[in-house]
């Protein structure tokens, strides 16, 4: 029996039935699979030795533990990210269809929003996510943050002009998208610099992460030559110790987008997202870094939502 004559179970269950919710909110406040599992385990423990009687509702505790811990290691984790070799990218997931058919839980998840929440605050994150991916009030995030309504109001205004004016437009069309990247695909592998440009914008971004322990570029590459010269040359030489023919390539949904899994030698060499907007790619997320790629290397499905 739990405190006060409440089962274990039942307490178990409370918890487990809001996992989801707290880890979809800790993934999006850092970005990384591992750090949100830590953060949802810490919370199991804190739920466990929570005083019952001072504990109303469940969810609007455990939301508030989560997110609160996960603006503590946000601050903590920028630090760090400052000496971090080439850019930084959020860790890669495979979602289900379920994700990539709601367009508004997709374009919450991928990875192009993922990094436009990098350049908000903590506080600022933190709001941003419970209000507009989870749809909590203003009361809500106020009581969760400790921090005034009107407040929060002021927090949620900023971010939100904040992510509008530095997200990219995208094709909310799921056939649309995965046409265009099996087209971009296919022009990579087949070494097709012509074809290639003919699928990027003009105006193309490609962000990647090795984080120093893969080849990859220590900037962002911006041009559709420059972009496309640069893919065409990876494809055809080994990378990292594995032959080109030695490789195998996958289509899946990562982070709700059409997205590349490249495997080889027993591995997750890469796994790539790409933004698709007019019928052309025009940001390319490629992250080769083996420390954020265990998810994908085991194949495991993140629901998100």
């Amino acid at each position: 029996m739990g405190e006060e004559g409440r089962p274990a179970d039942a307490e178990t269950e409370a918890f487990e039935a809001c996992r989801g919710l707290l880890f979809s909110v800790a993934y999006r406040m850092l970005g990384t699979v591992t750090d949100a599992e830590d953060i949802v385990q810490d919370a199991w423990l804190r739920w466990s030795g929570a005083e019952r009687a001072k504990v109303e509702d469940p969810k609007a505790y455990l939301v508030r533990v989560v997110t609160n811990t996960a603006i503590d290691r946000l601050r903590s984790a920028r630090m760090r990210r400052e000496s971090y070799v080439g850019p930084w990218l959020p860790e890669p997931v495979l979602t289900s269809p379920d994700v990539a058919e709601d367009v508004e839980l997709a374009e919450s998840v991928s990875l192009a929003m993922l990094v436009v929440l990098e350049t908000l605050s903590p506080l600022e994150r933190a709001v941003f996510v419970l209000r507009e991916v989870f749809a909590f009030s203003h009361a809500e995030i106020a009581a969760t943050l400790d921090r005034s309504e009107a407040g929060v109001r002021q927090v949620a205004h900023r971010a939100r002009r904040h992510v509008t004016e530095r997200r990219s437009r995208f094709t909310p069309d799921r056939a649309e998208r995965r046409r265009v990247t099996e087209e971009f695909v296919s022009a990579t592998l087949g070494g097709d610099l012509e074809r290639l440009l003919a699928v990027l914008a003009p105006d193309v971004v490609l962000v990647s992460d090795g984080g120093g322990k893969r080849t990859a570029a220590r900037r962002p590459l911006e041009g559709a030559e420059q972009v496309a010269r640069f893919l065409v040359g990876i494809g055809k030489r080994p990378y990292d110790g594995v032959a080109v023919e030695d490789m195998t390539v996958e289509l899946a949904d990562v982070n709700g987008v059409p997205g590349v899994i490249i495997r080889g030698g027993g591995q997750v060499l890469s796994a790539m997202a790409a933004e698709v907007a007019d019928g052309r790619v025009l940001a390319v997320h490629l992250v080769a870094n083996p420390d954020k790629l265990h998810a994908v290397h085991e194949r495991r499905e993140i629901p998100l939502s």
